[in-house]
């Protein structure tokens, strides 16, 4: 008797550390990597957040078909010895083609010049929306965050999408089935007309209207006034594509740091706002043109984030996260 009840309390302990070392945050990270380089800073401060075993990262994907997004992705990836996350791009004739807007030495073009990687170009990548509905397909109810930090175009695309091999479900309702919530860098508020926005505005205006789940908005206002990569790129840390994309990029733009937008989705979507942010309540408005405005309402779909901690301490805290070093794997 006493044996059976030994079996059973090692049973219990184990199921209930099996369940403590579960990240609490499964996510798809989409992006339009290339344009601007925080999303570099983006993507390393997702790793860091999984090497503390604080996110599952099911998927990155990209929502620029530029031919340097996916192999940049992979890179970053790759380095953080995660090289196997499923990795796709968005598919059509209209899909956004952006690269970056440097002159010197081009980041996009550098990284995989540089570092390990195993996708050449962002067009031998897997269909972003093929990405999506098989890994939502397999995860529970309700528990996946989906971070994007680039166009909504990949987003219409899933809301779009019909039945399939992976669900027999349509696109909106497999989000509304699999998704606990978005989180976006997109938008100015209460008002104003930002990029991520812009490019594709009629993907945009349909995902912000047709999402089903809650949606998180990180606003151009809030990476604004956050600069990193100033002690990075001083740092002694070497072969590294995080610090030398800084290294290349800050000496182009502004050496006391660059404007941390995309990193702030993610803080958000991970540890959640609490410690950070506050936010509005209501709803997001997109025009034709991509601009956007607000209106408030306690029970509405949408909130923005406004910045809580102060801006030293939060700079300095997502800094510390973006300089992150791989660790070590069996």
């Amino acid at each position: 008797m006493k044996n059976i009840f030994y079996i059973a309390m090692l049973c219990l302990f184990c199921a209930c550390n099996s369940s403590q070392n579960k990240p609490d945050v499964s996510l798809i990270f989409d992006t339009d990597m290339a344009p601007d380089y925080d999303d570099v800073g983006a993507l390393a401060l997702l790793h860091a957040l999984a090497d503390s075993g604080e996110v599952s990262i099911l998927a990155t994907v990209s929502s620029n078909k530029c031919e340097t997004a996916v192999p940049c992705i992979d890179v970053i990836n790759t380095y953080f010895g995660r090289p196997d996350i499923p990795i796709g791009a968005v598919r059509g004739d209209n899909a956004p083609d952006r690269t970056t807007w440097h002159s010197g030495m081009r980041w996009t073009e550098e990284l995989p010049k540089q570092f390990p990687h195993t996708l050449d170009k962002t067009s031998d990548s897997e269909d972003a929306l093929k990405i999506y509905r098989k890994i939502l397909s397999e995860q529970e109810d309700s528990s996946v965050t989906i971070v994007s930090v680039g166009f909504f175009t990949n987003l219409q695309n899933l809301l779009l999408s019909q039945a399939d091999e992976y669900s027999s479900l349509s696109g909106k309702e497999l989000v509304g089935k699999k998704v606990k919530q978005l989180v976006s860098m997109a938008g100015q508020f209460p008002s104003g007309k930002e990029y991520n926005v812009y490019v594709d505005p009629q993907a945009s205006q349909f995902v912000v209207n047709e999402w089903p789940t809650p949606i998180l908005f990180s606003g151009f206002e809030v990476g604004a006034a956050i600069l990193t990569g100033k002690q990075m790129v001083e740092s002694d840390i070497q072969g590294s594509p995080v610090v030398e994309t800084f290294r290349m990029c800050l000496s182009q733009d502004n050496p006391d740091g660059r404007q941390s937008w995309d990193e702030t989705a993610v803080l958000a979507a991970v540890r959640g706002k609490a410690n950070y942010f506050d936010s509005v309540q209501g709803h997001m408005i997109v025009a034709d043109d991509g601009s956007n405005s607000w209106v408030n309402d306690p029970e509405g779909p949408h909130a923005y984030l406004t910045i809580k901690m102060p801006i030293g301490r939060l700079t300095a805290e997502i800094e510390h996260l973006m300089m992150h070093q791989p660790v070590k794997r069996e």
